[in-house]
């Protein structure tokens, strides 16, 4: 089977890649803009019958909250409509799409985790262009799944993981906030996650379905941040401060907890406290 992953150079993406050499019956096409614009609609279809893609797990996104609000249609345009060029050339050949998304669909209201039923309700340009994306991939007629997840860290790239160390090894003290709550997720999970799928031939016989998930357990990002400094051992202090204190352009969900007993219980997928993902993570 040959499969497309999109994103090629992101956190998710280059997770997929190391631990694709690890499946050899399946031959993998990774892609970011260099090899395949998904925002142009003629160059996916080509794409796809050229190379006769027969999955495609797209980890590209637009992930700038910020930057979002004052560039909507950038935003748009990588996390919607290239979505519904990926599921129209799936239709068209054939094809299943893994899309991923995020917490960001919910306004964060809520006190107990998310399941993928709740009425979604997204508080910024980010959360509802990734939504946007998703109603693509379940709306569509090819076989589809939207996994959404939350607070992703890996090795590769740029994350809160590696900002906390740069700059608790340069700062005696930083002030971190503790009134938004969520789940850390390592790629490496994630990734591991989306390759389950592949070999579960449930998944190809379903309709199009949303499932979340995440690493396990609740933090704020003060308790983020701290077993980050413990794990490292690093002396930087982190002060608990709120969401007042630290204004940002774009509103984030004070509660991003996701519920994950269906994706476990569907694919037998065992969860993993996020302090020792993270661990795992920083012996690398």
């Amino acid at each position: 089977m040959n499969i497309l992953v999109t994103g090629k150079n992101g956190q998710l993406g280059s997770e997929i890649q190391e631990l694709s050499y690890n499946l050899q019956q399946f031959t993998f096409f990774f892609t970011d803009i260099g090899e395949l614009d998904i925002t142009n609609k003629s160059s996916v279809l080509s794409y796809f019958k050229e190379n006769n893609i027969k999955l495609v797990i797209n980890c590209a996104a637009y992930t700038a909250v910020d930057n979002a609000e004052d560039e909507l249609d950038i935003a748009d345009k990588v996390n919607n409509h290239a979505v519904n060029n990926l599921v129209r050339a799936a239709e068209i050949n054939d094809a299943y799409i893994i899309h991923i998304s995020t917490d960001y669909v919910f306004d964060g209201t809520n006190h107990s985790p998310y399941i993928e039923s709740e009425i979604t309700s997204p508080i910024g340009v980010y959360g509802q262009t990734k939504l946007d994306g998703e109603k693509h991939v379940i709306n569509s007629s090819t076989r589809g799944v939207v996994i959404r997840t939350s607070w992703v860290y890996s090795k590769f790239g740029n994350n809160f993981v590696k900002t906390m160390m740069r700059l608790g090894k340069d700062r005696d003290e930083l002030g971190v906030i503790a009134d938004q709550v969520g789940t850390p997720t390592h790629a490496k999970d994630l990734a591991e996650v989306c390759l389950t799928l592949l070999s579960n031939q449930q998944l190809w016989s379903e309709s199009n379905e949303i499932y979340h998930f995440s690493n396990d357990g609740v933090c704020s990002w003060y308790d983020f941040a701290f077993e980050i400094m413990r794990q490292n051992n690093i002396s930087c202090t982190i002060n608990p401060i709120g969401t007042e204190d630290y204004p940002t352009k774009a509103k984030r969900p004070s509660y991003s907890v996701l519920n994950k007993n269906k994706i476990k219980k569907q694919f037998n997928i065992k969860g993993k406290h996020w302090t020792v993902a993270l661990e795992e993570m920083l012996s690398k």
